[in-house]
């Protein structure tokens, strides 16, 4: 049984991890910016759900949607393809680290994500919880590796779908969590990392405290300990990834850097550990 649904997980996250590229690119702009609605030639995006879902390439023009010049193909080589009308210049501020990694990748975490989660809750029934939002949270993390920035139409949604799925697991037979401590571990991050940002605004985007009021939920639904466990391991991996950037690239301390996906892999961390304890 427990073989049956780690497959079943593994299925869902590649299934919604293909959709999840074509979601960024549309999601992965600066803040003065909507979203987009054509891809790097200019063609509108089609599709189902008004172009929200669908492959990462352009009907039209067969270009990838997340790629650029000099990217890699889809064997391994770099392209020498450019859009049909060249991408507007980025802005100053606009970050330095990649924008893009390949197509591929988000499947992958996605699947790798849901199956751990899978192996380490088993056939409870917050497990259809952590499915559902895992393939948000991998969506959140490319978004703001690529532009520094988590959108309010994801981050928000998050936390209340969190709050109001655990609400209906808290009243299902087999629950391993509690509810209410869940929504105070939403309160009591976000309002942590509220904190932050208040004491140092350029350190700490905005972004990253509506992010904690989802990922509290989670962690707190596991108790105080968890919340803790995979709120510090969120700041440790950041910490290490900062230190690798001083010393390989020699980054400095004021370089930005995106802090959700640490966030979110702590998070993760966090419910794997709490999932194994219950």
């Amino acid at each position: 049984m427990d073989a049956i649904l780690i497959a079943v997980a593994a299925l869902w996250g590649v299934a919604t991890g293909l959709l999840v590229p074509r979601a960024a690119y549309r999601f992965s702009v600066q803040p003065d910016e909507d979203r987009r609605d054509a891809c790097p030639a200019g063609h509108p995006l089609t599709g189902p759900a008004r172009g929200w879902l669908g492959s990462t390439r352009c009907a039209r023009c067969a270009v990838a949607v997340p790629s650029l010049p000099g990217a890699p193909g889809r064997d391994g080589t770099a392209t020498a393809q450019r859009p049909a009308r060249a991408p507007e210049p980025a802005p100053a501020h606009a970050p330095t680290a990649p924008r893009y990694a390949p197509a591929a990748l988000p499947p992958v975490v996605t699947a790798l994500a849901c199956t751990v989660l899978a192996a380490a809750t088993g056939p409870r029934p917050e497990l259809a919880v952590w499915l559902l939002l895992t393939p948000v949270a991998v969506l959140l993390a490319v978004i703001d590796r690529r532009v520094h920035r988590l959108p309010d139409r994801l981050t928000l949604p998050l936390a209340a779908a969190a709050v109001l799925l655990l609400g209906a697991v808290s009243l299902a037979p087999g629950r391993t969590g509690s509810w209410t401590s869940a929504v105070l571990g939403g309160l009591a991050l976000g309002g942590f990392y509220f904190l932050l940002f208040l004491v140092n605004p350029d350190g700490m985007g905005f972004g990253d405290v509506k992010l904690a009021l989802s990922l509290g939920v989670v962690l707190g639904w596991y108790g105080w300990a968890v919340l803790f466990a995979g709120g510090f391991a969120g700041f440790l991996l950041g910490a290490v990834y900062g230190l690798g950037l001083m010393l390989l690239r020699g980054a400095g301390r004021r370089t930005g850097i995106p802090f959700g996906p640490f966030m979110i892999a702590g998070a993760l961390l966090g419910v794997l550990f709490g999932a194994l304890a219950a």
